[in-house]
């Protein structure tokens, strides 16, 4: 088991699964896990189509908007721009050692697994592989491609879990919650965190 982090990096990019990232924060920031959260400008366009969320870009709205929802403190809820080169997040030196880009694009899955760091997403990736953290990416695209599939591979050779939205029915959803909290439950199983949203294999009396 990992140890279990006091502060993350948290991403959302432009692909489909807004209520992933979503959840996520929330189950983070319940759990007091210090969060610093990166959207992309396609992930704004995202959230606004699937869960009528808009987010501002400038981040010190978008932070004050974010606390205000989750009635969080703001010191457990930073929100930096794509080109905030003196965050935390751009420097192995202070950056935490666990991030998830939840949902990840396939475009961020290529500039990551590149290492082209042309912003701060790309940036806080390239940290977290570099200082041999934990990186997770949560990517959501049907079909693959072989480019995608190359980039998978290459990333996972180098530790990064590569973690498909693909929620299991196992635990027989009865909504799309239920398929959103299987996700969810799985990444914060991979960063070492507790979960009571979906049962273990093996521990659900079924």
């Amino acid at each position: 088991m990992n140890q279990s982090p006091t502060e993350i990096t948290l991403a959302f990019t432009g692909a489909s699964g807004a209520p992933y990232g979503w959840r996520l924060l929330e189950l983070l920031l319940k759990q007091q896990v210090k969060v610093h959260l990166l959207i992309s400008s396609a992930a704004r366009v995202v959230f606004a189509t699937e869960h009528d969320i808009k987010l501002p870009a400038a981040a010190e709205r978008c932070a004050a908007q974010l606390q205000q929802h989750f009635q969080c403190d703001a010191e457990l809820l930073k929100v930096y721009g794509k080109d905030d080169w003196f965050s935390p997040v751009a420097s192995g030196s202070a950056a935490p050692r666990q991030m998830a880009v939840c949902p990840c694009s396939t475009g961020s899955l290529s500039a990551i697994a590149q290492g082209a760091s042309d912003n701060l997403i790309e940036r806080a990736a390239d940290v977290v592989i570099k200082e041999g953290g934990k990186l997770i990416l949560v990517v959501r695209e049907s079909p693959l491609s072989a480019i995608h599939l190359e980039n998978m591979l290459k990333l996972s050779r180098l530790g990064v879990c590569i973690m498909p939205a693909a929620p299991g029915f196992y635990h027989q959803p009865q909504q799309i919650s239920d398929l959103v909290d299987f996700m969810v439950a799985r990444i914060l199983d991979q960063l070492g965190l507790s979960q009571q949203l979906v049962a273990r294999w093996g521990y659900g009396g079924n």
